[in-house]
């Protein structure tokens, strides 16, 4: 690293550690899709955060100070993502919780990492924990295990003798899609096809068009619901006669909206959507996000966010400090089976969160889901 850098760097978090210790308040940031088309996930994201900040401040507050949280939006785009790095260490958070995607997340690491303020985000790439920084920490799983369980599920359950794969271009789904295609592979599987769509596209018909030359069983879409949604209702229209199977992200309220009656008979592969959660955090905190918002949150992430930023309280309170990489440490090596909203919450050395369990569902084109395996 260049000396000015960082002995910049080194500067910038000295005077963040002495305003922590001088002020009443101590800020943590979010990050997040707050517009855009990801903005009902970055909304509820900061929404969750409120939540439990509002709750911590009313028992008084984090080692006796009250907590503030300052919100900038990225828009889920990495220039801006970049941009909003800066600004919220500028404003001096200790922590950070976003963003909602991987690219963004990535964008913002190293700032975060230079100034020594946490991070935690439900990013699923698997490149989000190669720099290895310690002051990173998933609230997700990683593309790697949610990509072994659905081959499982396509080869071994539904014995799919002809697998298309697609994804967008972003390094979230990219990774998704690639990490799918050697599972797949792996299992024995036969993937026919691997392609790419250009996201917020909306017409997928000559892709589609392609895809149905080749007679798949199933077709399999790692990125995101906007984009999901129109490759199931366009794949309808094509009369390509074909399972619909995705990721993740595309767990989501619009893709319904989307999709309209063609989400009938779509699979998702996902962690536990919020309404099944089993745990008494869940139903805590479930309850009070409706009863203070009028509404369930869009999916899982933004309860996974929630977790990571119950995990950063939790460090606090534990090691009686605000001192970062105290808190980081404490959590990597100290904290177990921490009763998360969405389970306990365990973080490997790494920065990864570990202990993945997926769901599978299967839509009604009434906007419902059943559970067909676990």
């Amino acid at each position: 690293m260049d000396f000015k850098k960082l002995t910049g760097a080194l500067a910038l978090s000295a005077v963040v550690a002495s305003s922590l210790l001088a002020s009443d308040t101590v800020k943590i940031g979010v990050q997040a899709p707050i517009t855009g088309k990801y903005a009902n996930e970055g909304q509820s994201i900061e929404n969750f955060v409120k939540l439990i900040v509002a709750e911590k401040n009313a028992a008084g507050g984090l080692l006796g100070k009250q907590i503030e949280v300052v919100t900038c939006d990225d828009e889920a785009k990495a220039q801006k993502a970049a941009v909003c790095a800066k600004k919220l260490v500028n404003e001096g958070v200790f922590a950070v919780i976003g963003s909602y995607t991987s690219g963004a997340t990535e964008a913002a690491q190293t700032t975060y990492f230079r100034s020594k303020v946490l991070q935690t985000s439900d990013g699923t790439s698997d490149s989000l924990i190669k720099r290895k920084y310690w002051t990173f920490f998933r609230n997700s799983f990683p593309n790697s295990s949610q990509s072994d369980f659905t081959a499982e599920y396509m080869v071994n359950s539904k014995k799919y003798k002809n697998i298309v794969v697609l994804s967008d271009y972003s390094s979230y789904s990219e990774g998704l899609g690639d990490a799918t295609e050697a599972s797949v592979k792996a299992l024995g599987g036969n993937v026919v096809f691997r392609g790419k769509i250009k996201s917020g596209t909306q017409n997928f018909t000559a892709m589609l068009t392609k895809v149905k030359a080749m007679n798949p069983d199933v077709i399999y879409y790692s990125g995101y619901y906007t984009d999901g949604g129109l490759l199931r209702s366009q794949q309808k229209q094509l009369q390509i006669d074909a399972d619909f199977v995705g990721g993740d992200s595309n767990d989501n309220p619009d893709f319904y909206k989307l999709a309209g009656n063609a989400a009938e008979g779509t699979v998702l592969i996902n962690f536990p959507t919020p309404e099944i959660l089993p745990y008494e955090a869940a139903k805590k905190y479930l309850a009070a996000y409706k009863a203070e918002f009028k509404m369930d949150p869009p999916s899982i992430w933004p309860v996974t966010n929630a977790d990571g930023l119950r995990a950063v309280i939790e460090g606090v309170e534990k090691t009686k400090s605000f001192d970062t990489k105290k808190i980081s440490d404490y959590i990597r090596n100290d904290m177990k089976d921490f009763p998360g909203i969405t389970g306990p919450f365990n973080i490997r050395e790494d920065g990864e969160r570990v202990g993945a369990k997926f769901v599978v569902y299967k839509m009604k084109n009434d906007g419902t889901k059943s559970v067909v395996s676990e």
